[in-house]
């Protein structure tokens, strides 16, 4: 197995891994689902899961992820609006 395959490998697998901490933590009730934390955590993983899905030719569950990565980041842009109304209005 040639180091780039391996690296591939490594980002899939540890995109897994956040992904399912950040579900299994909001589960538990210690993120909330429009924290900061769990949602970059649900796009850095779906990043990773981009590269790994669109290097071994796995279009739908990179197509997928592109969109589970746009949905993380108009949350966290729609939540930074929202703190940003409230601030202003204080």
């Amino acid at each position: 197995m040639s180091v780039e395959i391996m690296v591939i490998e490594a980002i899939g697998w540890a995109a897994a891994a956040l992904i399912l901490a950040a579900y299994i933590l909001l589960s538990l009730g210690k993120l909330e689902g429009r924290s900061y934390t769990y949602q970059w955590m649900n796009v850095i993983g779906a990043g990773g899961f981009i590269i790994n899905s669109g290097y071994n030719g796995a279009i739908p569950s990179a197509a997928l992820n592109v969109v589970w990565a746009a949905m993380g980041l108009f949350t966290l842009w729609s939540v930074a609006r929202a703190r940003r109304s409230r601030r202003d209005r204080t």
